[in-house]
């Protein structure tokens, strides 16, 4: 920024800070005070922000690693969602540090000139008024737009921001996206500022039902169709019915501060026995049901917790040989049991697999899978994803480090993720994406079997390696980005996934998913929407129709899910051949066949009953439409 701008904007500042407004928003204001009275910051200086140790940065993202974990899927999708070019997502703990970045890789020199470099502490303190900083003062969603900052070496930046709390309502992290363009317009990131809210909510709430995965949890909103959405009011209580956390919708939906429910017991706030409440509890919390507060509020409810008149016996813990071995993973379709099996047989002599398939095919599920029925289920399984982690701190999550290796380093060092899956099995998810400088260190450690910390020593492994990607590493090879003798030693057998819409086993995949997202509610498929569903092209794979089926299970009140109650995008499976096909008749005979197949779990026999043909009559009528299951 040239002198004469800088000079411009210092001198806004100190007249607007001197009782001469421009029209600028109350907090804009608070804080240019707060960066001139309280900090004595120059909005002239051009010093760039101030960037912490690599060991502090490890030690601040491990103390957020849950955080970090949820919010590294939140970050990629709301990348994509603002169309990603031109646009930084950023998460900083609660002091401003940023502890993880998204944005294009073309773009990544641009932002880092702006001073937005992983470990950058953006403090208001720091840096003066900026979206970061400024949000963990305020503590609220909050724009600050090019001149609105303090800085005038920022008031290139437009910056987005929203804080996400724990349970016990402190500042747990600050999600934030930040614009480098000069064309962007303060009214154009109310549409960003509305995602970038959503996003930490449903971070937010995350963290909050993992903290409190061993409680009892309460979930409520004012319409039974809304639990489950991001705006529900969430209540965790313990065994005697004491409230020991509620979040920011409970509270506003309640109509109550925190000090006043935390520590009292569930009864004095719901017009309902605590006993009641611990019956009415299931381990999915599915059954929404009505209930009013003492107060006299509306609210519809779900229990999550083991519900006392029915305690698990300590008999079925101890006997895990009971337990299907295979948990989460549909194997129907014959090509995929085949590959299976092979994948066991190789994995079991200790031969590297390489996982290939579409985004959302269900790879980490498949990788689980193997070494769950592997003679290694009661070892780690380690799961490391090259392409979610900033590439500067891949390398000591992989391998760690030793105490003192490096100024700042813990006393105690960080064992790897290859230390950690000692024993074990350890996965590398996109795995493509891995830096080529790590990339040799790999190939060492699997040659050797001996893994190098950081600073430290060589130490004995004893792990099997899995190994995905949906990208094409033959080509990646060919690029050099990928290095060729990593690529064969990784490659012992490559396994290829496929999509969803070319499995066999869609029906059954469908009814085992609606299982895990329904619980212990029972919720059935109408025929006219099993056809849809299964119709449907699934770009997103299972990932995508698990997705779709928990939304359904959550808003699927009457017990059945309708066609109406499909996506728009699903829905129109079922009027397309009406509305395209030139033989109405014969379109219409096939969908009758394939609901009442469906119907019937595809028993010919019965279906034949239920139409009134034979079953060689039924069996000539499929070939004729090309029917197969």
């Amino acid at each position: 920024m040239h002198n004469t701008e800088l000079s411009r904007h210092a001198r806004q500042v100190i007249d607007v800070t001197q009782g001469r407004p421009l029209g600028c928003d109350p907090s804009i204001i608070r804080s240019w005070q707060r960066c001139l009275d309280d900090y004595h910051l120059d909005p002239a200086q051009t010093i760039a922000p101030t960037v912490l140790e690599h060991a502090r940065i490890l030690e601040r993202r491990e103390r957020l690693q849950q955080v970090l974990q949820f919010a590294g899927h939140e970050m990629n999708s709301l990348h994509q969602q603002l169309s990603g070019a031109g646009h930084a997502v950023l998460l900083t703990d609660a002091h401003g540090v940023i502890l993880n970045c998204v944005t294009a890789p073309t773009e990544r020199a641009v932002f880092e000139r702006a001073g937005l470099w992983l470990g950058a502490d953006w403090s208001e303190a720091r840096e003066g008024t900026n979206g970061i900083g400024t949000c963990l003062i305020e503590r609220q969603a909050l724009t600050i737009h090019q001149d609105e900052h303090f800085r005038g070496r920022h008031t290139g930046l437009t910056c987005s921001a929203s804080p996400v709390f724990d349970p016990q309502g402190e500042l747990l992290a600050v999600l934030d996206v930040s614009s480098a363009r000069h064309e962007v317009s303060r009214q154009s990131q109310f549409h960003s500022m509305a995602l970038i809210n959503l996003s930490a909510k449903l971070i937010e709430n995350n963290y909050f039902l993992r903290h409190y995965e061993h409680q009892w949890l309460l979930r409520f909103n004012v319409q039974a169709q809304s639990v489950g959405l991001f705006s529900e009011g969430m209540l965790a209580f313990d065994g005697d019915g004491v409230i020991v956390a509620i979040n920011q919708s409970a509270l506003n939906l309640l109509g109550n501060g925190r000090a006043g429910l935390l520590g009292q017991v569930v009864e004095s706030v719901f017009d309902c026995p605590r006993d009641e409440l611990f019956s009415r509890a299931s381990a999915q919390a599915n059954n929404c049901w009505p209930l009013r507060t003492r107060d006299g509020r509306s609210l519809f409810v779900v229990v999550r917790g083991q519900p006392r008149s029915m305690p698990t016996p300590l008999k079925a813990q101890a006997l895990p040989e009971a337990a299907p071995r295979l948990n989460g993973i549909c194997l129907g379709d014959e090509g995929l049991q085949q590959h299976f099996r092979r994948a066991l047989r190789v994995f079991e002599r200790d031969v590297p697999l390489l996982i290939n398939g579409e985004t959302g095919s269900g790879k980490e599920v498949f990788a689980k899978a193997v070494h769950q029925a592997s003679l290694r289920s009661q070892q780690p399984f380690i799961a490391l994803n090259c392409a979610s982690i900033p590439e500067n701190l891949i390398e000591s999550e992989l391998f760690g480090y030793r105490g003192g290796s490096f100024t700042g380093a813990r006393k105690e060092g960080m064992p790897g993720k290859l230390q950690q899956a000692d024993g074990g099995t350890l996965f590398l998810d996109e795995i493509g994406d891995m830096p080529l400088a790590l990339q040799t260190r790999l190939l060492r450690v699997l040659e050797d079997r001996l893994v190098v910390p950081i600073g430290g020593e060589p130490l004995a492994v004893n792990v099997r390696i899995i190994s995905a990607t949906h990208r094409n590493l033959q080509e990646h090879v060919a690029a050099g980005t990928f290095r060729e003798d990593l690529y064969y030693r990784l490659n012992g057998l490559e396994i290829g996934l496929p999509a969803l819409r070319d499995r066999t086993d869609k029906a059954q995949l469908l009814d085992v998913l609606l299982a895990q997202e329904a619980g212990d509610q029972r919720i059935a498929v109408s025929p006219c929407a099993r056809v849809a569903l299964l119709g449907f092209g699934w770009p997103g794979n299972v990932r995508q129709m698990r997705t779709v089926l928990r939304a359904m299970a959550a808003l699927c009140d009457s017990g059945v899910i309708e066609v109406i109650d499909l996506p728009g995008a699903i829905r129109q499976v079922t009027a397309e051949p009406a509305r395209q096909s030139e033989h109405p008749l014969e379109d219409a005979e096939k969908l009758a066949l394939l609901v009442a197949l469906e119907q019937h779990r595809w028993h010919m026999t019965q279906t034949a009953e239920q139409l009134g043909v034979s079953r060689n009559t039924l069996y000539r009528k499929l070939r004729r439409h090309g029917i197969a299951r």
